[in-house]
């Protein structure tokens, strides 16, 4: 099959971005006509990447110029001191705010969304959102989910919340924590459901704020560390296990750096996290006594701190490119870099920040691939010895190798692109195989 057209809508930040450049690098080099719509401040960022691109808005124009994704950078900056509340109490000062904004986005973007669709008419139109949006009902189109979230966020009574970061084998606060995400979102998932109603599509499911796809679903989490769920999810639902982008040759690194004394550590908060100034110039100042050496992608706030000695890195840097070359990784816990850990074998250290990033770093924890620390309490010492702890584990290390052998063996990139094939020739419903 040659010549279809598809078309990518990925929330607007650089993990579900960067999750569906993947996807569809493999289907531009099959002959397709592959289309990113994206929001304003990400203009070019695609287009230099060699995809068409499509222009949208989630909210009134700024009187300054943005950088990509600023909207939630200064979000999430303005929210950060909730971040060091217990979950449940998140619910309601964090997560319910989030919810709003992004259901505000989708209500002013419905009409653009239309035009677009209206426009293009693409075969297939896979989007990577955590909300729902009208306008992809209403084109009529076979459309894709994709969930580059932590699993939990696809519900099931028999595994933990979602937002939790509780274990999977201690149901202790499971249903107080459900109860309070109902009460803290009951009225904005009514506003909601309404809205989808108004603009002629099928309101949503409780305490869900997008749809499952009639046509096709992917998850994005490797068999070996996922839930085990009550029920199996639907017929239409696809494992991708990890999905990780193809991307230029990693840079050229300070002789320091690359043949230096000690392990070679990466560190990332993602294009969020790192927006905290002060746990960034912590985490320097902690890792500049560790006698190993630190690729640091700064992110956004670059300038307002230096590295140490002992580290390199920018503002950003390319993650798949450089996670090869770590023999450990401190990370937010954001699902992109978690599972491209797995698909490099690379053992974590996780401080996470707000939504899934706490369910995954306690799947990474109860899974044994790596240290949950509290992001903001951890002794300096903690973080020093996790690193010397997992650097140690061979056992751990030989496992996430046998992992990442297998998920690099059938690239999630293909299988997805496979799929997405599929439902544009078949124009319907992809089931599992039943074997």
């Amino acid at each position: 099959m040659q010549g279809a057209t598809f078309v990518f809508f990925p929330e607007g930040a650089f993990g579900p971005t960067n999750n569906c450049v993947g996807i569809g690098q493999v289907l531009r080099d099959r002959g397709h006509r592959v289309l990113f719509v994206i929001e304003e401040s990400f203009a070019g960022n695609l287009e230099a990447q060699g995809f068409e691109e499509r222009l949208m808005r989630l909210g009134p124009p700024p009187e300054l110029d943005e950088a990509p994704g600023q909207f939630w950078k200064d979000f999430i900056r303005e929210t950060a001191p909730v971040f060091r509340k217990p979950t449940i109490a998140q619910l309601s000062e964090f997560i319910e705010p989030t919810w709003r904004a992004l259901c505000d986005g989708a209500r002013y973007v419905d009409d653009r969304l239309r035009e677009i669709f209206d426009e293009l008419r693409p075969d297939v139109i896979a989007q990577d959102n955590v909300v729902g949006f009208p306008a992809i009902q209403h084109s009529g189109l076979p459309w894709a989910r994709i969930v580059s979230c932590n699993p939990l966020e696809v519900k099931d009574s028999e595994i933990p919340p979602v937002f939790s970061g509780y274990p999977a084998g201690d149901r202790t606060g499971w249903d107080e924590l459900r109860l309070e995400y109902r009460r803290a979102t009951a009225d904005l998932h009514g506003e909601f459901s309404a809205f989808f109603e108004e603009r002629g599509a099928h309101p949503l499911r409780e305490a869900e704020f997008i749809h499952e796809s009639e046509w096709l679903n992917l998850t994005l989490y490797p068999r070996e560390h996922d839930y085990t769920r009550g029920r199996p999810l639907g017929p239409t639902w696809h494992r991708l296990d990890t999905c990780v982008r193809r991307s230029e040759d990693a840079p050229p690194l300070p002789d320091r750096i690359a043949t230096g004394d000690g392990c070679l550590v990466y560190l990332s908060l993602g294009s969020l996290g790192s927006a905290d100034v002060d746990l960034m110039k912590r985490l320097v100042d902690v890792l500049s006594r560790a006698p190993h050496r630190f690729i640091v992608s700064k992110g956004p706030q670059a300038s307002e701190f230096e590295l140490a000695e002992n580290m390199w890195g920018e503002e950003f840097v390319s993650q798949p490119a450089l996670l090869p070359l770590a023999d450990v990784v401190i990370t937010h816990a954001g699902n992109n870099t978690t599972t491209e850990c797995f698909h490099f074998g690379k053992p974590m250290i996780a401080l996470p920040l707000f939504w899934d990033q706490y369910d995954n770093a306690q799947r990474v924890a109860e899974t044994g691939c790596g240290i949950r620390l509290e992001t903001y309490e951890f002794e300096d010492g903690e973080l020093l010895d996790a690193i010397d702890r997992l650097l140690d584990d061979q056992p751990l290390h030989e496992r996430m190798s046998a992992t990442a052998a297998r998920v690099q063996a059938t690239p999630g990139t293909v299988k997805a692109a496979d799929l997405i094939e599929r439902l544009a020739r078949e124009r319907a419903p992809v089931h599992r195989d039943s074997s």
